[in-house]
């Protein structure tokens, strides 16, 4: 089998299974009926069972045993517990003599079972053993016992089995699950990870994610005596996503938001300013196009009569991997009819802290309150108020204070405001970001000034005279110049020019900066195609974005609701794309007819779950809260998906 490592231990985990399967007659059985003794009708699991019996274990201090005065008492109430649970072995079997402890996990909480050899049964009993609880004798006949203690020695760490006994406690005060028969239900066929390490590699762990979540369950917990955290699981962190996602659907339909579904197969990839993935129906012989954004079929349901609107979606991208971006990510998208910017920003505010809040409550891993967050050597509060500022504020606080005095100058505010100083200087920030690590002032023409080596008393000149040739444009790299000219403003008035640079030089210095939430606002309208002018600057739009932990983590805006206006930056997008930007947005006839019919004041707003999710369980990347993020395939088993895929017909 190519996809098992032929060792000894695989092999030997075969002959085991294959031992089974001549004793059982199916190694792999349908089902196993669980028992119902916790919560009615739910079926029993190892974790609903330890939590609620586990308040009769003996308590001790420090080695301590228990005496036997306590393990009567408490064995007097769980010896008439009788259970029927199912898990994986979560350690090798280990036979002592004539008996043998090993445990069983659930994923999440892991439980101690008993076995002897003189009285343990193995049984099987094919499809019919989900009766033997709840049926007659007749159907318990059907069963087949089975020498239990060598269907034991045949069990390999990982296997699953499914365990009926009464519950007691041992000598050493732990609960365990005294086994009167056993059924074996699937085999693992390869080793398990290693129980105190893990998987170490993150690139294995995010692209056998199964593994990754067996190696949480089996890990043992080490020592942490000098440390109040426990190590977050994977489990834990998808648990906390869940959770989070959760409560903001409890938000929002509390709040008469109704949740819809938009299409994800397209006809025009429009909505945001990215570049798509590109399909084709063969029925239909049309190009459809994987959803980059839900935004404008989300309005024109604003049009049609819903006042308040959500989705929970998947978007698609087809642009670049990194530590915060995957080509298919999730976002929550509302839209609310009567509402700006400034509304939208309070209720951002709100279902962040109120959601978060929530999602943290009670967990067992956090150390503080469930709205103070730990992100790297950062606390993140999110019960203070959140900061706003102006993208121009934000520049001006956060500007680099080598960078304050560049030679007889000195940076202030009025600067961004200046065409072409705003220019200089954001090729000038462009060209420093890029090389400051070292740090280094290099870029063509060769004879430029660098702060490579220099010490740091001559750093001050050198800057002054890098910032003297780009303020003269002596410093302009034609390539540097050309890249930050295709992201600035498209060709509209000055202002909206110098508002694109003005994002670029916040992008730069800024962005990295905003630990703690901050509402950024002022962002120039060419940027923002969807989004309403400002009332008090056409140049910008009426458009706020999120930032904590130096990320962006929602992006809202009052909506642009009229159809000509919209025509209009759909036709500046449309010149930008045929100047070879292949990421601005499509114009969408049938969105201008959607609005054509009238949508009320709307403000809307973006948040991007998998940061949030970053943020709450304090993981720097992205593929650490995606179940299943995209990599580039193993090679043997890309061979063998091709392979496969031209055996069946496909490409």
């Amino acid at each position: 089998m190519s996809f098992i490592e032929e060792n000894d231990q695989t092999q030997a985990r075969r002959q085991h299974l294959e031992r089974i399967a001549a004793i059982t007659g199916n190694a792999y059985p349908n089902r196993f009926l669980r028992s119902q003794v916790v919560r009615p009708p739910e079926p029993d699991t190892i974790t609903s069972v330890f939590e609620i019996y586990k308040y009769l274990t003996p308590k001790t201090e420090g080695n301590e045993r228990a005496t036997p005065e306590q393990l009567e008492a408490a064995n007097r109430i769980l010896n008439d517990v009788h259970v029927a649970l199912a898990g994986r072995l979560a350690v090798p079997p280990r036979v002592m003599g004539k008996a043998a402890f090993v445990h069983l996990t659930d994923g999440v909480s892991r439980l101690q079972i008993y076995v002897r050899k003189e009285s343990t049964k193995a049984v099987a009993g094919g499809d019919d053993i989900h009766s033997v609880l709840d049926a007659g004798d007749e159907a318990k006949n059907d069963r087949r016992e089975l020498d239990g203690w060598e269907m034991f020695n045949l069990l390999d760490h990982g296997d699953f089995i499914g365990v009926r006994g009464h519950l007691f406690v041992t000598k050493t005060g732990e609960l365990s699950v005294h086994v009167d028969e056993f059924e074996f239900l699937a085999k693992a066929l390869v080793p398990m990870p290693d129980k105190v390490h893990g998987i170490n590699d993150p690139e294995l762990r995010a692209r056998r994610r199964y593994a990754d979540l067996i190696a949480g369950s089996l890990k043992v917990e080490t020592d942490a005596s000098d440390s109040n955290i426990r190590e977050l699981t994977t489990r834990h962190v998808f648990e906390r996503r869940a959770a989070l996602v959760r409560a903001m659907r409890h938000y929002l339909d509390e709040r008469d938001y109704t949740e819809v579904e938009t299409p994800m197969l397209v006809p025009v990839a429009s909505g945001a300013a990215a570049r798509p993935f590109v399909t084709h129906h063969n029925a239909l012989d049309i190009t459809l196009y994987a959803r980059i954004a839900p935004e404008l079929y989300l309005k024109r349901l604003v049009v049609g009569g819903f006042e308040r609107v959500y989705e929970l979606n998947r978007n698609f991208r087809n642009e670049g991997l990194s530590t915060r971006h995957n080509p298919e990510f999730t976002m929550l998208e509302f839209y609310a009819a009567y509402m700006d910017a400034h509304d939208m920003m309070n209720t951002c505010e709100d279902i962040l802290r109120r959601s978060i809040e929530t999602a943290l409550a009670g967990d067992d891993l956090m150390t503080s309150a469930a709205t103070v967050i730990r992100w790297g050597d950062h606390t993140i509060n999110f019960d203070k108020a959140f900061e706003r500022l102006t993208m121009k504020q934000a520049i001006v606080r956060y500007f680099p204070d080598e960078l304050r005095e560049l030679g007889a100058e000195k940076f202030e505010e009025w600067w961004l405001d200046d065409a072409e100083r705003v220019r200089r200087l954001a090729l000038f920030l462009n060209d420093y970001e890029t090389h400051a690590s070292a740090p280094l002032i290099e870029a063509a023409p060769d004879d430029k000034p660098t702060l490579e080596g220099a010490p740091r008393g001559a750093m001050r000149d050198i800057i002054a005279e890098a910032w003297a040739q780009y303020a003269s444009g002596a410093g302009d790299g034609e390539e540097t110049a050309d890249d930050l000219e295709s992201n600035a403003a498209d060709a509209g008035t000055e202002a909206a020019r110098t508002a694109g640079y003005v994002q670029q030089i916040f992008e730069m210095v800024a962005e990295s900066e905003l630990i703690q939430p901050t509402f950024i606002t002022d962002f120039p309208k060419a940027v923002s195609p969807l989004a309403k002018a400002s009332p008090h600057d056409v140049g910008l739009a009426e458009r706020f974005e999120l930032y904590i932990g130096g990320m962006e983590i929602a992006n809202g805006f009052s909506e642009l609701n009229d159809p000509v206006e919209q025509r209009e930056r759909f036709a500046g997008q449309q010149k930008a794309r045929e100047q070879g930007d292949d990421e601005a947005m499509v114009l969408d006839e049938d969105y201008l007819r959607a609005l054509s019919y009238g949508m009320p004041p709307t403000a809307g707003l973006g948040i991007g779950i998998d940061r949030v999710v970053m943020l709450i369980t304090n993981r720097r990347s992205i593929r650490d809260v995606i179940l299943f993020p995209h990599l580039r395939p193993e090679r043997g088993i890309e061979d063998a998906n091709h392979e496969a895929a031209h055996d069946d017909g496909r490409d």
